[in-house]
């Protein structure tokens, strides 16, 4: 594997290093039967010490990938001395645990993952259980049917639990050394997660977005094992923070490396403002679930209805619908009445 500029001149997801910023490379690592195809593991050194920013699934394929890219810098698998994680999702944190177990590597995640990591680990508890609940609340039971034809298991406790062991670290915001000369301001920053983390170099202008800020698609809101009351409000005042900082040149985990964090943050808060006016007046029309409204919206940027995503999208989309309608509930644009376990939104 060779070294390439990164300069846009493969498509982002191309298996290969490249150099983003002296010191910095960008190795893309597969994500196999996801629709986002890879996720971008950055390699910050100086020669000596090295760190990664998140670390890939771990699946044979991405370690040999990582190694390969590695290589090419002139390092190993073994030299790598901390995984600075953005946020708890396995293809963000496995491989790290993974690796750790092999090689002694760091570990260090957000302290707002605790919870999501423990019930992650705990081999009594299905593995999207928090989702099914979420589900049930919002009335969807065929999206419920249709994860069941599609993920046989998914109503099984865990077989995967070892690869949700504890960080060596749980970060907090702040300043943070991570090469003798280099530093990172560590920022909390959920709504995709409860301990999502953006990691700014403000000397070499960089912001590592992880899932808070991508180029393309807007990130899945709440989506963990963890139940949050509001997620999307947690996710637009995490947006409104960054885009309260300095502007810098983003590093995505899923994506091209591009030129403005600050652009793409006021595309995504547009965005949801479109959102939220769409989704209440779905409730005007008369729809009062959560799967009501989602039926009733267009999805990804073809504007597909909900029947046409596969189930693991649905469950997303559904409850991404949920999440627009308890910000608009605690707003006081809408008043919730339950009934029978299904949460149904009403016009004040």
């Amino acid at each position: 594997m060779e070294l390439s500029p990164d300069d846009g001149s493969r498509h982002w997801a191309e298996p290969g290093v490249y150099a983003v910023s002296p010191g910095v490379y960008r190795i893309p690592l597969p994500l196999p039967n996801d629709a986002l195809k890879a996720i971008n593991v950055y390699a910050v050194t100086d020669g000596s010490r090295l760190v990664l920013i998140d670390s890939g699934w771990a699946l044979v394929e991405a370690r040999e990938l990582l190694g390969a890219g590695l290589k090419a810098i002139g390092a190993e698998l073994g030299d790598i001395a901390e995984f600075l994680v953005t946020h708890v999702h396995r293809d963000h944190y496995t491989q790290a645990v993974a690796l750790r177990r092999e090689f002694g590597g760091r570990v260090a995640l957000g302290d707002g993952e605790r919870e999501s990591l423990k019930i992650s680990g705990d081999p009594t508890t299905m593995p999207m259980n928090t989702q099914i609940r979420l589900l049930t609340q919002a009335g969807a039971t065929p999206v419920i049917e249709a994860l069941a034809a599609m993920f046989g298991n998914y109503q099984r406790p865990r077989t995967d639990t070892e690869l949700w062991e504890e960080p060596d670290e749980w970060l907090t915001p702040g300043r943070r050394t991570v090469l003798p000369d280099r530093e990172l301001d560590v920022v909390h920053t959920p709504g995709h997660t409860a301990g999502h983390l953006v990691f700014v170099d403000e000397a070499a202008d960089l912001m590592f977005t992880g899932d808070h800020v991508l180029p393309h698609i807007t990130p899945s809101i709440g989506f963990q094992p963890a139940r949050s009351d509001l997620p999307l409000k947690e996710f637009l005042d995490s947006l409104r923070l960054v885009r309260g900082m300095p502007d810098r040149r983003m590093l995505p985990a899923h994506g091209p490396v591009s030129p403005s964090v600050h652009t793409r943050v006021d595309e995504l808060l547009v965005h949801h403002d479109k959102r939220l006016d769409e989704i209440g007046t779905r409730v005007a029309e008369g729809a009062s679930t959560a799967y009501e409204v989602a039926l009733r919206l267009g999805w990804t940027r073809r504007q597909r209805e909900l029947g046409e995503l596969d189930a693991f999208n649905q469950c997303l989309a559904v409850n991404e619908t949920g999440a627009h309608l308890d910000l608009l509930a605690f707003r006081g644009a809408l008043r919730v009445s339950d009934v029978d376990g299904i949460r149904h939104y009403l016009l004040p």
